[in-house]
């Protein structure tokens, strides 16, 4: 059998593996977009190529709904993928969503592309192929093909292969991937982190035990560092309300992804105003996509932890709440800029990479009074790691500003482990049974810490793969 790696490898985004068994069948575990090497001119999917041949891929399997897991999915139908996706029933809901809305924004790129090329002005920023940008329909297609998978059942895909979704946490209807293969009368194991959640975050289950795996990928995006502990997550959201709306009064802007962090800051800002924690200010939650997200969370609520499915019994809802107000239309958006009283402004993309976000942090770059708090990770490159670390002026598009607002950072919301997390699932493997672990899903200095952190505490052959690194397993 052979590994691939061929996305995530020392860079966070772009999950993409290939594990190709003995008799040529091939199973691609996730098919992420690479976030992290966008820019602000640059489409969501600027290298819709494949750097294998997608006909002959037998099945996908998807460990959560992420874009950078699963924002190439529609690529791959199009490039001729003719078989099954296999996930949860939770990650199909929200991939749907999420790759519709990102079929709408490449449309929209590509109407701008398409203008610019016929009245003949300047391409060459545009770094995608045109061509294989997909729309609704192509997501259309590719959800057709999605067969929802329950958690912890041992599924047979074909004689010799089985495959489990084990919940993960991080996500609702995330999973790690144990896969079983039984070929020449000799038994493999695999098992794939996808993200690793954490104990007691807002809204999920904590990740479940893993079975023992010889061969081991796990994420690094925490690979060298401890968040913020999860109790603290409400009193940090009250003490930074309180600074920004109460004490001076202004605005709060919280970049946050329409999926899972959204819902994680939502709930913990209904906690504190139904347990009068908070006075009643206006919450202003600009994200369709978000709203989307809200309903789905809704719909699953068995599979959330017991908190939530108290909260929700008690309270009929776990995100609505009497101060506020959902801004379904661009307009109801850009209409948040003409509010006058202290508010919090809740809109997506968390990294800032497009959506409307963009707008509410141009509208608000210079004002004293707004404070932007960065609630999740930002990869290099992108628009949010730049404000993160301008140096008092940030340049959006052909514009550059001065950063007269706060900007703060908390790592509580995170839906990702962090190194102890990380380390918890690694020592869940028996060191003198593991033959092999890859480390994927994080930047080079966090993986480079997390290998000798795991090597001192007994396991061998830690590996540090690049993209298009393979391995015979």
């Amino acid at each position: 059998m052979r590994l691939t790696f061929w996305g995530a490898a020392q860079q966070v985004t772009g999950s993409m593996a290939m594990l190709t068994l003995d008799d040529g069948y091939q199973v691609l575990i996730d098919c992420g977009i690479d976030m992290a090497n966008l820019s602000e001119k640059d489409p969501i999917y600027p290298n819709s190529a494949f750097p294998f041949d997608a006909t002959l891929v037998n099945v996908v399997l998807l460990t959560h709904a992420h874009l950078d897991h699963s924002g190439k999915l529609p690529n791959l139908y199009k490039e001729g993928y003719e078989g099954q996706i296999l996930c949860t029933s939770p990650t199909a809901d929200l991939s749907r969503i999420l790759l519709e809305d990102s079929a709408r924004i490449n449309q929209r790129k590509l109407k701008a592309y398409n203008k610019k090329k016929t009245k003949g002005q300047s391409i060459d920023h545009y770094t995608f192929i045109p061509d294989n940008l997909y729309t609704e329909s192509d997501v259309n297609n590719t959800m057709n093909e999605v067969v929802p998978i329950q958690f912890s059942r041992r599924f047979n895909v074909k004689p010799g292969l089985w495959v489990t979704f084990l919940p993960a946490g991080h996500l609702l209807g995330a999973a790690h991937i144990y896969i079983e293969v039984e070929e020449n009368n000799e038994r493999k194991t695999f098992l794939f982190s996808g993200d690793i959640g954490r104990k007691d975050y807002p809204l999920l289950i904590d990740p479940v035990e893993v079975p023992q795996a010889d061969y081991v990928i796990c994420e690094t995006t925490y690979g060298n560092r401890e968040h913020t502990k999860i109790v603290d997550s409400a009193k940090e959201i009250q003490d930074v309300i309180k600074r920004t709306c109460i004490d001076m009064p202004g605005r709060l802007i919280v970049p946050a992804f329409s999926i899972g962090r959204t819902q994680a800051v939502l709930f913990e800002m209904h906690k504190l105003f139904e347990a009068n924690k908070l006075p009643p200010i206006k919450v202003f939650a600009d994200s369709p996509l978000a709203m989307q997200s809200n309903h789905i969370y809704e719909r699953y609520s068995y599979l959330l932890n017991k908190e939530a499915k108290e909260f929700k019994e008690d309270n009929d809802s776990l995100f609505n709440f009497e101060n506020i107000e959902y801004a379904q239309k661009q307009n109801d958006s850009k209409a948040i800029s003409n509010y006058t009283e202290a508010c919090i402004i809740i809109s997506s993309s968390g990294m800032l990479e497009g959506g409307r976000i963009q707008h509410h942090i141009q509208a608000n770059m210079e004002n004293p009074y707004a404070t932007v708090l960065m609630v999740g990770y930002s990869a290099e490159g992108t628009l949010g790691a730049r404000l993160r670390d301008n140096e008092g002026f940030l340049r959006m598009g052909s514009e550059e500003h001065r950063v007269h607002c706060k900007i703060e950072q908390t790592d509580s919301f995170s839906g990702h482990g962090d190194v102890n997390d990380l380390q918890n699932f690694i020592s869940q493997q028996d060191k003198n049974k593991v033959t092999q672990i890859f480390l994927s899903h994080g930047e080079e200095e966090s993986m480079i810490a997390f290998k000798e952190r795991i090597e001192n505490l007994g396991y061998k052959n830690v590996v540090i793969p690049t993209k298009g690194h393979e391995f015979i397993v």
